[in-house]
């Protein structure tokens, strides 16, 4: 440390910084043993670490019995609209995020003109940064966003004209800024891509310096023929590809973990470059609508509720949903066969809007004696085709397993929201608020299965190595300071499933680009974030 300050020009030392951070317990994101030190802020950067006895500033936070680490990357966020509604991202910002990835599958452009301020992902950057936001923002282009772009909801496979169209689209996107391509394979239309395809696309986004981003088609039966596809992409495209939240999201199958890993791992022995992340729950979130079965979402949600109205679609969709289909994956028989797996997170029809928060099995039952299968439709009729529900189908000692391994980090796949912002009504996954300080609660403290250091690294600079966020994730000199402040003895998710609404506990600073957002606990209504554009570069 001594030899580090000592190589520091005599004007760092000599001027007063903008924060000085005094004291902390400084974790700096490498994944290296922690150290005592205290941290100097100057025009947004951090301009020193080390033990500054001397040094004054316009403001000191006492760290004494605080870990100081760069501010959390949330890989994987689905903010692209509630930062529009809230720009103050408090229940991210209060679990420590400073980063915010989005744009999975669905992406904020590109748009057909009209529609939106913005019709391009470029112009909904910019349109970002003159709105303001409290954390960084940068995003994927998604597959999903390309194929309705070119395509339409029509379920029809893609020809060569329209693959070329995508691949201008996503060219257009990527010299934007865009991270690279994500896709999100689980339901149409996106699901009618070919691996083939998926190859060319993300050969495009390799030209342009970016990853591959992938939700895979199918995380329980199929989820060894899913793995094999994303590794068969990585080869085919020589493009980094990371796996959206790992899991194995079927009861039938659970205990199988060791042999998914197992496949990355040979994988990244032969040179590839095949990556994951997780959240730390066994609970994921989609919609009721993904019970349909995919031919049922042909045309889009309009087709999809005229079927839904039809006695002989219903008779088959009723068949197919509780025996199941060849290569679908079914969210009904994943969750073991049960509506009791079924967390409703919205409904606002007159009929069914005292059910939101509330088990599947509860409202069939209110609707006892009839068909459950047939109150489903009758709720994605009342609903307009979209019910966001939490499904219950994973277990703990595969994520862990999942969690340990040296290449995977944390992302929430939640939003940020706020307990008396616009979306207060709803009932989210709890890991909207609590993901981050989860981790460093539960699984760090806890249950040891990370260190703080390993935890940290996780959260920050193996995040910004993945997409190429340069100058993020770290706590060295020259970088941004983004920067968190928690206890390691109280920090602690408090949401839960039946009570989400609720931020987390140990967390009483955050820092974004040298600005405090979070000050003793309180959102100080800063936006200070930046967007974060990837630099092109064409190999």
């Amino acid at each position: 440390m001594g030899l580090f300050l000592a190589l520091l020009p005599l004007t760092v030392l000599a001027q007063p910084f903008d924060l000085l951070i005094r004291g902390g317990l400084v974790v700096d994101g490498l994944g290296g043993p922690a150290r005592r030190a205290d941290l100097g802020v100057r025009s947004g950067r951090i301009a020193a670490v080390g033990d500054l006895p001397k040094a004054t500033a316009d403001r000191v936070i006492s760290a004494r019995g605080l870990v100081v680490a760069p501010g959390f990357i949330d890989i994987h966020n689905h903010s692209d609209e509630t930062l529009i509604d809230d720009p103050r991202c408090e229940s991210m910002i209060r679990q420590g995020v400073t980063t915010m990835v989005l744009g999975e599958g669905n992406s904020a452009g590109p748009l057909p003109a009209g529609i939106r301020e913005w019709s391009t992902l470029g112009e909904y950057f910019d349109f970002i940064a003159r709105k303001g936001v409290a954390t960084n923002i940068a995003s994927y282009v998604g597959q999903t966003q390309l194929w309705i772009h070119v395509k339409g909801n029509s379920l029809t496979p893609a020809s060569p004209a329209e693959l070329d169209r995508m691949k201008q689209a996503l060219a257009t996107a990527m010299r934007q800024g865009a991270l690279g391509l994500s896709s999100s394979l689980l339901m149409p239309p996106s699901n009618l891509i070919t691996t083939a395809q998926l190859i060319e696309l993300a050969k495009v986004a390799r030209e342009h310096g970016g990853i591959y981003s992938t939700h895979i088609r199918d995380e329980g039966a199929g989820v060894f023929r899913s793995i094999t596809e994303a590794i068969e992409i990585a080869r085919g495209a020589r493009i980094p590809v990371d796996i959206i939240h790992l899991k194995i999201a079927d009861q039938r199958f659970w205990g199988q973990m060791k042999e998914v890993i197992a496949m990355i791992d040979r994988a990244r022995a032969e040179g590839l470059d095949i990556r994951t992340n997780v959240y730390p729950y066994t609970a994921g979130q989609n919609n009721l609508r993904a019970i349909i079965p995919p031919w049922a979402h042909d045309g889009g949600n309009r087709q999809m509720l005229v079927r839904l109205a039809q006695p002989e679609a219903r008779s088959r969709m009723r068949k197919e949903i509780l025996e199941g289909l060849p290569n679908w994956y079914n969210h009904y028989t994943a969750t073991g066969g049960g509506w009791a797996g079924m967390l409703l997170v919205s409904l606002k029809s007159a009929r069914y809007k005292a059910f939101t928060g509330k088990r599947m099995s509860e409202l069939i039952a209110a609707e006892s004696p009839r068909d459950p299968v047939e109150v489903l439709f009758d709720v994605l009729l009342a609903e307009e085709g979209s019910v966001p529900c939490v499904f219950f189908h994973h277990s703990e000692p595969d994520m862990t397993f999942a969690l340990r391994q040296p290449y995977t980090s944390i992302g929430s796949d939640g939003a940020a929201i706020a307990k008396d912002g616009p979306a207060r009504a709803n009932h989210p996954h709890p890991r909207w608020y609590g993901t981050f300080p989860r981790i460093l609660g539960r699984y760090v403290r806890e249950q040891k299965i990370l260190t703080l250091e390993q935890a940290v690294h996780k959260m920050t600079a193996m995040n910004a190595a993945k997409v190429g966020l340069a100058g993020r994730g770290l706590l060295q000199p020259g970088h941004w300071a983004d920067i968190t402040l928690f206890d390691p003895q109280t920090i602690s998710d408090r949401a839960t499933y039946d009570q989400p609404h609720q931020y987390p506990a140990g967390i009483p600073y955050v820092i974004v680009n040298g600005r405090i957002v979070l000050e003793a606990g309180r959102h100080t209504g800063a936006t200070p974030g930046h967007v974060l554009r990837h630099q092109p570069s064409i190999n």
